[in-house]
């Protein structure tokens, strides 16, 4: 358990430190979390021969999210801090084509610890989370986009049921293509345009 602890959170660690590197050169962006290194110590003479070590956080401990992605607290959605947390899940949901996601954010401020992470039922590029692949649907669901995914040009998850209400919306229309010609031939154009935008 130990070393599976210690492989999930410095895989976050990566990652965070790779979002930051991206956040970072936004201006206004300002402080990014940071996922705290863990270290994995092999005690022989004890009777549990492997412990983790971390640095210790003092102050208020806040949980940004929670392992069943059901949970949104006032500190998660108003605070920076947990906003950017929410920014961080969705830029690695994005940056791993949805086959991956840091949950279970929790800590003192921008540091962050006990992370876990869900992977699809295969894993991604060889690694496997310890939290199920269903926190990445209901992360899915449940993601509300706020001004920092937007300064990073993150894709919103609501877009798909949009592509799929167009595209049913266009098909309804190749029937009655003679009678719509004289009117709503100009709303096809705005709609056809908006939905391209969508995708970029």
């Amino acid at each position: 358990f130990a070393t599976q602890e210690c492989c999930v959170q410095n895989a976050a660690r990566e990652y965070a430190r790779r979002y930051a590197a991206e956040a970072e050169t936004l201006e206004g962006f300002g402080e990014v979390p940071e996922v705290i290194p863990i270290f994995l110590i092999h005690r022989p003479a004890n009777n549990i021969p492997y412990a983790t070590v971390e640095e210790e956080l003092v102050g208020e401990f806040v949980k940004y999210s929670v392992r069943d992605g059901k949970e949104v607290n006032f500190l998660r959605r108003d605070s920076e801090a947990g906003q950017k947390c929410c920014t961080f899940q969705h830029w690695v949901y994005e940056k791993t084509s949805g086959n991956l996601l840091v949950t279970d954010l929790q800590g003192v401020g921008m540091k962050l610890t006990d992370v876990g992470i869900a992977t699809l039922a295969k894993g991604y590029k060889g690694f496997k989370g310890n939290c199920s692949f269903s926190f990445i649907e209901q992360f899915r669901a449940l993601h509300q986009c706020n001004e920092y995914c937007e300064m990073l040009g993150l894709k919103s998850l609501r877009a798909p049921p949009q592509k799929q209400r167009k595209a049913t919306a266009s098909k309804s229309k190749n029937p009655t293509n003679p009678s719509a010609a004289k009117k709503p031939g100009p709303k096809k154009g705005r709609e056809h345009r908006d939905f391209l935008s969508s995708q970029h």
